[in-house]
């Protein structure tokens, strides 16, 4: 018997501080609860062609505009690396490709300043043109994957993540129409 008033007030009391928790049983000091109003609170709207057309413009602009500002640093490393990768690779590319045309020009003054033939020449100059090519196809889409997060991320930006949109698990406890306690869980999926 002790052991039935022991789980009865246990399932009471987590009940009523589950009914607090949920907002049923508000502890306030307010006069008269059916006069007032819940003022909605200010959302702030960005716009995503504004931020995705601030990001073609200038690269990272967009996240500044979204206050995503830890993303400007990553925007310009990478931007910044595949650049680097360019243009040395097109360095090189120039500097084999004045050697071959030393080789095969009549001019006395141009002269092969390697150690590559001909036919090695022409592989070194297809390697450096290839790899120069392939950093401009990936700093264009970087570029464009940087106007696309600007983009996604000011659609997001009002996107609600609270609490309210979870999965919750609660005690359940009541009476039936004999007074027997009948105890279980609720599930609750709340969609705000």
């Amino acid at each position: 018997m002790k052991f039935r008033i022991i789980y009865i007030l246990l399932v009471f009391a987590s009940s009523l501080l589950q009914a607090q928790k949920q907002g049923i049983i508000k502890t306030s000091d307010r006069q008269d609860s059916l006069n007032y109003v819940d003022k909605p609170l200010k959302t702030i709207y960005y716009s995503p062609r504004k931020a995705a057309i601030l990001s073609a413009c200038l690269p990272g602009l967009g996240q500044a505009y979204n206050k995503k500002y830890w993303k400007m640093p990553i925007i310009y490393g990478v931007l910044g690396g595949i650049a680097y990768w360019g243009v040395t690779n097109h360095q090189q590319y120039k500097f084999y490709s004045r050697n071959l045309t030393a080789i095969y020009d009549e001019d006395e003054h141009t002269i092969n300043t390697t150690f590559y033939s001909s036919s090695q020449l022409v592989t070194q100059k297809k390697y450096y043109k290839k790899y120069r090519d392939m950093a401009i196809m990936v700093g264009a889409l970087a570029y464009f994957i940087n106007i696309i997060d600007a983009n996604v991320d000011a659609h997001l930006k009002t996107f609600d993540v609270s609490d309210d949109l979870s999965l919750q698990l609660n005690p359940y406890s009541t009476f039936d129409a004999s007074n027997h306690l009948q105890t279980g869980l609720t599930l609750k999926l709340n969609f705000k």
